[in-house]
């Protein structure tokens, strides 16, 4: 089976439905103690530190985010978010079928729970990404409670990373894993590498590749192989973006 390691996004959707404290990768216990500290923290009234740590301005933009964490209505993960790559994804717009893959096989590095299933009902919520909760950093506390969990979960399986950079800090495979570059006149695209990991991630669940091989024999319009580097367990496809 395939493995789509993925970033959230600071955009997301508010509302959703379910409000008990579903079951989610890994449980909640371990949790507990960061999810509390972000609860106590977003409804202490103190509105300079809610401002610092959603890195909002205007506190009007922080109202949607204070809720209890705990009861606030839930929704998937992979609908939750709304930034760049997951507009280019199109969740709603697939099939049930595609929609169920990415529920099922795409994990979500998330700045407030950690590594998340696609489909696992998480809170509307607000963490600039490098910010502490508190005293907790968010990457350091999940690369220590989940690191060897996650070997597990993925160990037999095939690894696709299409997560940004800074992410590697949640949870480093010591497996054989594949990532993704994207160049545009020879130059490496930043924000638009958000724009490819979306469409992307749109053919994998589309097509419902359950390969590395799978995946390299996909055709994806605008994108072509150009290379393809490896060094040690990492295999990097390099694809060049067409006009």
């Amino acid at each position: 089976m395939l493995y789509t390691l993925f970033s959230p996004s600071e955009g997301k959707l508010t509302g959703g439905t379910a409000t008990d404290k579903s079951d989610i990768l890994f449980g909640y216990a371990p949790r507990t103690e960061i999810l509390t500290v972000y609860n106590t923290l977003i409804n202490s009234g103190d509105m300079e530190a809610v401002k610092a740590l959603f890195g909002i301005k205007k506190e009007s933009d922080i109202t949607p985010y204070i809720e209890d964490i705990f009861t606030a209505p839930k929704m998937a993960a992979i609908e939750r978010y709304s930034g760049v790559a997951f507009g280019y994804l199109e969740y709603k717009s697939l099939s049930p079928a595609a929609q169920e893959y990415l529920k099922k096989q795409v994990l979500i590095f998330s700045n407030l729970y950690g590594p998340i299933l696609g489909g696992d009902l998480i809170a509307n919520y607000k963490v600039k990404q490098g910010n502490n909760i508190g005293e907790i950093a968010p990457d350091k506390f999940y690369k220590e409670r989940f690191s060897y969990q996650l070997d597990l979960q993925l160990m037999g399986h095939e690894i696709l990373d299409l997560r940004a950079g800074y992410y590697d800090k949640f949870y480093k495979t010591a497996q054989n894993y594949t990532t993704l570059k994207f160049l545009k006149g020879g130059k490496t695209v930043s924000h638009w590498a958000k724009a490819y990991r979306g469409i992307v991630l749109r053919e994998i669940a589309k097509h419902q590749i359950d390969s590395l091989d799978d995946f390299m024999k996909l055709e994806i319009e605008t994108l072509k192989v150009e290379e393809i580097k490896e060094v040690k367990n990492r295999r990097e496809i390099v694809y060049n973006i067409l006009d």
